[in-house]
């Protein structure tokens, strides 16, 4: 046997601690082989997790424990090895805090997990634990967390470039912020010249949000009409035949396309300087 080819970890019933740890072996070293037992064969030569009280086993008096607490399963341990090289240092922190170090409290007794339930219900209740249910597992941990992983680096690109983005915003001239994707924008337009802030809709159309007043206040500081607020399709079709809804709070408006989301807020500009009640 040589280092990275084979794994070793314990049989009978298994635990989403187990479980993941194997599938992210699985990510890690393609067409590793597992096996399990009740005891490590003497001078096995592979990685040994989850059982025989070495690097990567969690059940010893002086097993480690993380910075506030919470104690290290054989799943942490691994991640902690090999979750960087995965997907590099920030992204495998990420994952660390909201995935693995949840199912390792769990695994230790430190309270329910859904994920860790879940896991624990392929066990076959009242029989010996078949290695076809333990793999059956495993493939669909293995899923789970490719699944997070993939979902982590798009949501850290994602933040990348809204603070990218952001780092623009309320520097163009006028008082409507067009965006032609969304990016978190509220705190900075807050305090500039800008009423509107225009970005398309995650449902369909372009939304068109008034900018608050100030960082303690909801309030906008421009409000859509009151005959828009909370209409129905048919009054809101007379008003403008793009426009879809408007939110009865008056500080959100939903449009066909951008040009409409731009000529309603203009007109609510226009009504609002002029002194209307509006």
């Amino acid at each position: 046997m040589e280092g990275h080819q084979y794994g070793f970890t314990h049989d009978g019933m298994f635990h989403a601690d187990d479980v993941f740890a194997t599938a992210l072996l699985t990510m890690v070293f393609p067409g590793i082989k597992i096996l399990r037992g009740s005891r490590v064969p003497e001078n096995f030569e592979g990685i040994v997790y989850d059982i025989g009280m070495g690097e990567f086993d969690h059940h010893q008096k002086d097993a480690r424990v993380r910075g506030d607490g919470t104690p290290y399963g054989a799943f942490g341990l691994l991640w902690e090895r090999y979750g960087a090289g995965l997907l590099g240092q920030e992204a495998a922190e990420h994952v660390e805090g909201r995935f693995v170090k949840p199912l390792d409290a769990a695994d230790n007794g430190k309270g329910p997990d859904a994920m860790a339930a879940f896991i624990a219900s392929f066990n076959e209740p009242g029989a010996a634990q078949s290695g076809e249910r333990f793999f059956q597992a495993v493939e669909t941990a293995k899923g789970l967390l490719s699944l997070y992983i993939e979902n982590t680096r798009r949501r850290m690109e994602a933040e990348r470039q809204a603070k990218e983005g952001a780092e623009n915003l309320g520097k163009s001239p006028g008082s409507i912020e067009v965006l032609e994707t969304y990016i978190p924008w509220k705190e900075a337009l807050i305090g500039t010249e800008k009423n509107f802030c225009i970005y398309p809709s995650l449902r369909n159309g372009w939304n068109a949000q008034g900018v608050p007043c100030s960082r303690e206040s909801p309030a906008v500081k421009i409000p859509f009409p009151e005959e828009w607020a909370g209409a129905d399709p048919k009054t809101l079709g007379r008003i403008d035949p793009g426009l879809l809804f408007c939110h009865r709070g008056r500080h959100l408006i939903n449009t066909r396309d951008k040009e409409t989301a731009i000529r309603l807020c203009r007109i609510a500009q226009t009504r609002f300087r002029e002194g209307e009640v509006i």
